[in-house]
């Protein structure tokens, strides 16, 4: 892989270049980063920059030094969210990042109430909307719970959905492939708000009855040109490093 930079970049964008392979997937926990002398040549820049820039990302915990083995990914650096399994999936065609499996797959149809939902999809309190949920574990342990919401219309075009199995191909591309309309994805929200006990269940949190554990969550809406087409909410474990685009 050619890793030379445009004239003039400096650390930060060396330090982006390795981060945006980790979050990809490209690079896993335990893997080894070029040697300081390969990311002077790859990038052609001064052994003060590669410094600064694999500082800049020990900073945010996603690699380590490991003494003869010099710099590697650290363990579990990064939990990404569904919106951005998305993107990784149209860069390199990986599901899972290396050691990333799932467990607990559900799909249901169910009458939806909660007002975010409901409002986030146009859906009357009530309706019915098909709800997907499953637990993102790395190393078998639990990162995080995805929960995708899709109202009638999408599914009508996206029978699969319904499929009480694992979706072979992104929602979004098949959705389009069959209308001809092009789905977006909008501005991701992250919140922090008490986990619910099958929440706290699904990421094998052993808290007392009735504790308030607070939990990060993200949630992103889809649509087309005419209406929304599914709403996602990532519940992220206690600790998870949750990378925010810019």
């Amino acid at each position: 892989m050619a890793y030379k930079a445009p004239e003039g970049k400096g650390y930060a964008d060396v330090a982006a270049h390795f981060r945006t392979l980790i979050k990809s997937g490209d690079l896993a926990p335990g893997d080894s980063l070029p040697s300081v002398s390969e990311i002077r040549e790859q990038f052609g820049v001064a052994a003060k920059t590669v410094s600064r820039a694999l500082g800049l990302l020990k900073s945010e915990g996603l690699v380590t030094s490991r003494g003869a083995l010099g710099t590697v990914v650290a363990k579990s650096p990064l939990v990404i969210t569904g919106a951005d399994r998305l993107n990784r999936m149209e860069q390199n065609g990986m599901r899972y990042a290396p050691g990333e499996t799932s467990s607990g797959h559900r799909v249901m149809r169910r009458s939806v109430y909660d007002p975010e939902v409901c409002t986030a999809l146009d859906l009357e309190p009530g309706d019915e909307a098909v709800i997907r949920i499953r637990v993102f574990r790395q190393d078998d342990k639990p990162t995080s719970v995805g929960i995708s919401i899709y109202p009638p219309h999408t599914v009508a075009a996206v029978p699969e959905l319904a499929d009480d199995v694992r979706m072979v191909k992104q929602f979004d591309k098949l959705y389009t492939e069959r209308t001809g309309r092009e789905v977006v994805k909008g501005q991701r929200i992250a919140h922090a708000r008490q986990a619910s006990q099958d929440e706290l269940a699904a990421l094998e949190i052993d808290a007392p009855p009735h504790s308030a554990v607070a939990l990060l969550v993200t949630t992103v809406t889809f649509h087309d040109d005419e209406q929304a087409l599914g709403y996602w909410e990532d519940v992220y474990a206690p600790g998870a490093r949750v990378p925010i685009s810019e």
